[in-house]
């Protein structure tokens, strides 16, 4: 997925990327978050802003209480 360096990502937007990561390696949830810190943040939890680590944090979390 290509991402704008410039614009705040939405809960919708790691929604769809944490169910894609959790489908495409078969693995649950906390596994994914870890993926998507590893391989969409690069590690760096600041690297597209505070708002769009919130924006995932609250995808998360929504995720972990549909289960």
């Amino acid at each position: 997925m290509i991402v704008n360096h410039g614009g705040n990502l939405s809960k919708e937007y790691f929604l769809a990327y944490i169910k894609l990561v959790m489908n495409s390696r078969n693995c649950p949830i906390e596994t994914a978050k870890a993926h998507t810190i590893k391989l969409f943040f690069k590690n760096d939890k600041n690297r597209y802003g505070k708002s769009t680590y919130q924006s995932f944090e609250n995808a998360f979390h929504e995720l972990i209480m549909e289960k």
